[in-house]
């Protein structure tokens, strides 16, 4: 299997791959504060959504798990954290991450569990009755996490003591940058470990999988964990940078808008994740504010264009150009 085939690739390109990556987060991070001082809300937002993304790659790109519920991993995260700080007073930003992380992977495992038990368009229809079973729950339980009104009252402390989260953003950027790079590392770690090039023999032949004696379920379980884990951790940063969470977060608009980025990116791959991420959302932002009655229509052709025309995603279609350019160069 071509998964397989990738792990007899030369270790020392792996790490060179990780820091490269590393490299290209931090120049576009430090690009971005230059070029949008007084956006950076935008930017932290983008990352939260890049961690959502990341998370749905996991699952639908390396697993074959069909999905448009991972918002309810996304919106348990962000409530997790919210709701400690608004309604136990536990506001230190770190530990509110790991809450939200340990929400989102509660909420991974129940999702798995139900999702999990059927393939194909059953699985996707169950993946969007419990993206809208999470977001009713959390409309019901107004209590805990304001209804249809939202969650306020979040306050987080100084991170680390020192930094305060101020109305710029700008602690808040780049603590989000700071969660990706470390989510990156584990990541890269992840997908090119063992486990990583199991998940991918699941996606491409499970049947071959199940007769190595590996359990095709728990393989996709422990995954749908992880990857509910990682979009836990960019909930948990949307609550505490914008001190809000509503129920848009439990939405099936953005697990829709989420693997569309991912596919515009290109899926089986974090580099795909990111650039899907970053371009739909830049471009979102810039063409809604240019044409605001005819935005949908220009991002809907653009989606278009890159299906038909680069249909591995954008990152991928470069990458493929690449590969050919350095192998016509031999």
């Amino acid at each position: 299997m071509a998964a397989l085939m990738d792990s007899t690739l030369p270790t020392r390109r792996r790490p060179l791959g990780t820091l490269i990556g590393i490299a290209v987060i931090v120049a576009a991070s430090v690009i971005g504060y230059f070029l949008f001082p007084n956006n950076l809300a935008l930017l932290t937002r983008i990352i939260a959504t890049m961690l959502l993304v990341l998370s749905i790659d996991l699952v639908t790109g390396y697993c074959g798990v069909a999905t448009l519920g991972h918002a309810a991993l996304f919106g348990a995260g962000a409530y997790g954290a919210g709701i400690v700080s608004a309604h136990f007073g536990i506001t230190e930003p770190l530990t509110m991450t790991l809450i939200g992380a340990a929400a989102g992977a509660l909420a991974g495992l129940v999702s798995g569990l139900v999702i999990l038990r059927a393939h194909g368009l059953p699985q996707l229809v169950l993946s969007i009755a419990v993206v809208h079973l999470f977001h009713e729950v959390a409309n019901k339980a107004s209590g805990w996490t304001g209804g249809s009104d939202g969650l306020s009252g979040i306050t987080t402390d100084a991170l680390l003591g020192l930094f305060e989260f101020d109305l710029w953003g700008r602690t808040a950027y780049v603590y989000g940058i700071i969660l990706l790079l470390i989510v990156f590392v584990l990541l890269r770690v992840l997908v090119q470990s063992p486990f990583g090039m199991l998940a991918r023999g699941v996606r491409e032949d499970p049947v071959r999988v199940a007769a190595m004696g590996a359990s095709v379920h728990s393989v996709m379980l422990r995954m749908y964990v992880i990857s509910g884990a990682v979009a836990g951790i960019g909930g948990a940063l949307n609550a505490i940078s914008t001190q809000v969470v509503g129920l848009d977060s439990l939405s099936f608009t953005m697990s829709a808008e989420a693997l569309v980025m991912l596919v515009l990116g290109g899926t089986g791959s974090l580099y795909g994740a990111m650039v899907g991420t970053v371009s739909f959302m830049w471009f979102e932002d810039v063409v809604s504010a240019a044409n605001p009655f005819h935005w949908l229509t220009i991002v809907g052709a653009l989606l278009i264009v890159v299906v038909l025309f680069a249909p591995k995603g954008l990152y991928g279609a470069a990458a493929a150009f690449l590969s050919r350019r350095r192998g016509g160069g031999k």
